[in-house]
């Protein structure tokens, strides 16, 4: 029994581990993209945003099997979703932080890892909100870090990191480019994470994850990145890969997927 033991721990840590996040915008209307995107990318761990759907309006289809299944919304607008494989965690619990209170965040605590997804204010109708949820998000994974445990928080933090997260055609003092919520930004990576997408791809200048859904601005990617997988360091040194899928689903924003070996 020890080297059965031994040998699936082996196996555990050898296995590659796929992290994925995607702002469907809306998962009634990308229902059947999303189900043929999961049985293209079978992701480990799945994080969506911006559902738009009351848990009795989600698609019921949308329930992949395989996965322990978490829907977090209230419909019209917002909304967050966690999906674990069941392979990769047979029983995942799904909670919330106390300062989610418009159905923003989940997380689930897997082993020594918590997973969470995770949808920012835009902040163009409430700035003063976008900014107490960045503070709350960053006393959040400080105190994960100081936990001594490990975090991955995916989603869309609407906020481009710097100008080179920009097509320069977008570049312009807005909303989601301010000095101001930049900083927050790498106050968040500053609570122990790295941005894996930026680790691997330090300079490339076309890794956008959303487009403006006019003048082909997908098609032409004249676009920005607000979408993150950041992850604990010990984690993130693994990370292999970390691809904008910009020819995936009709959404505004692009599913990125983080493979860790």
């Amino acid at each position: 029994m020890m080297e059965v033991g031994r040998a699936e721990q082996k196996f555990r840590l050898m296995r590659r581990v796929k992290i994925a996040t995607w702002n469907v915008n809306g998962i009634r209307a990308r229902n059947t993209q999303f189900i043929d995107w999961v049985a293209a990318e079978q992701p480990d761990v799945i994080c969506l945003q911006e559902i738009k759907a009351a848990i009795p309006q989600v698609p019921e289809s949308c329930n992949v099997e395989g996965y322990t299944c978490y829907w977090h919304g209230a419909g019209g607008y917002s909304g967050v979703a966690l999906h674990v494989r069941q392979s990769f965690a047979a029983k995942p619990e799904f909670t919330h932080p106390e300062f989610d209170h418009e159905t923003r965040i989940v997380q689930a605590e897997i082993r020594d890892t918590v997973f969470a997804s995770v949808y920012v204010p835009n902040g163009g109708k409430d700035f003063e909100a976008k900014i107490a949820f960045y503070n709350s998000l960053i006393g959040y994974a400080d105190t994960i870090r100081k936990r001594g445990i490990k975090l991955v928080l995916c989603g869309d933090m609407n906020v481009a990191r710097t100008d080179m997260d920009v097509h320069p055609k977008e570049r312009k003092p807005v909303i989601g480019q301010l000095p101001q919520e930049r900083d927050l930004l790498e106050r968040l990576i500053g609570a122990g994470l790295v941005d894996v997408g930026r680790l691997l791809y330090p300079e490339d200048e076309n890794y956008f994850t959303w487009w403006a859904p006019w003048r082909n601005m997908r098609q032409r990617n004249i676009g920005w990145r607000l979408d993150y997988v950041l992850a604990s360091e010990e984690l993130a040194n693994r990370a292999v890969s970390c691809p904008s899928m910009r020819e995936v689903g009709t959404s505004d924003h692009a599913p990125v997927v983080a493979t860790f070996a």
